[in-house]
């Protein structure tokens, strides 16, 4: 484990897991932390990969107090992450908001990127407009940043319950309950900012294989949104996943690592060439 200066002397938290296969570097969704890819990295571990978890500003084991939490200047630190450890071709997996952290990345990585999954991927908009009808309003976002204000922790327990459409333990909701519970104020505006973004000219120019890994009972972004994005990039395709809702990783882990590891093994053949 390492942090990494990205800010002003402010600091990310990352694990760096040498392997000889893909690289993948995994992001969580917003307000998590990297345990929230518990049941998938240490598959990929066990497959040969070299694997990186971070911590995305003002969550878990990074610095709190960043001035600047949007969505650019998270997808500006993984790139940065990659290039420091010095990732060959690194396949970048987002959940939620952290797919459209990915997407920014994976922009900035150009031709030095292998791929990108997107994993209940909040992308290319999170929040519905005049010529995109899919998804809820800036001001259903303020309305949960409300309550979070002024209960942070019944509101993080309903946002938990609510992830999953697959009937899970209690111990998994009071676990992401547990993830959510250790991320700062200052989180918050990384939401804020994912229900003002617009990604559509942006994945159009992506230059990787994408993998959309998506639940069809997904409650925080909608899976219409996600099919009507696909003619936009270059190369992509979706798995749908029946019944499940916003965590595929979690309610259907054998589907969604089958999918992972075809994928992987793909851009993996195509970076040895």
């Amino acid at each position: 484990m390492g942090h990494l200066e990205v800010e002003d002397g402010r600091r990310i938290y990352f694990e760096h897991y040498a392997g000889t296969g893909q690289p993948v570097v995994l992001v969580h969704a917003w307000g998590l932390t990297a345990h929230s890819w518990d049941t998938v990295a240490p598959a990929l571990l066990a497959d040969g990969h070299e694997v990186v978890l971070l911590d995305c500003r003002a969550c878990g084991r990074s610095d709190k107090d960043f001035a600047d939490v949007s969505i650019t200047a998270m997808g500006a630190d993984v790139a940065r992450l990659c290039e420091h450890l010095g990732l060959q071709r690194p396949v970048v997996d987002g959940w939620s908001l952290g797919g459209a952290v990915a997407v920014d990345a994976v922009a900035r990585l150009g031709s030095a990127a292998g791929g990108l999954v997107l994993t209940g991927g909040a992308t290319p908009r999170y929040t519905a407009a005049p010529d995109w009808p899919h998804g809820g309003t800036p001001d259903d976002v303020e309305a949960v940043l409300a309550g979070a204000a002024a209960d942070r922790a019944t509101t993080f327990k309903g946002v938990s319950q609510a992830v999953c459409a697959v009937p899970v333990s209690s111990d998994v909701v009071d676990w992401m309950w547990g993830m959510f519970l250790e991320n700062g104020p200052r989180a918050d505006d990384s939401l804020r900012d994912l229900a003002t973004i617009d990604q559509r000219k942006t994945i159009g120019t992506l230059e990787v294989p994408v993998l959309a890994l998506h639940g069809r009972s997904d409650g925080f972004v909608a899976f219409s949104g996600v099919e009507a994005a696909m003619d936009l990039y270059p190369d992509a395709r979706l798995v749908a996943f029946d019944g499940v809702g916003h965590a595929p990783h979690l309610e259907d882990r054998d589907t969604y690592l089958a999918e992972l590891r075809t994928f992987l093994a793909a851009t993996g053949e195509k970076t040895a060439r």
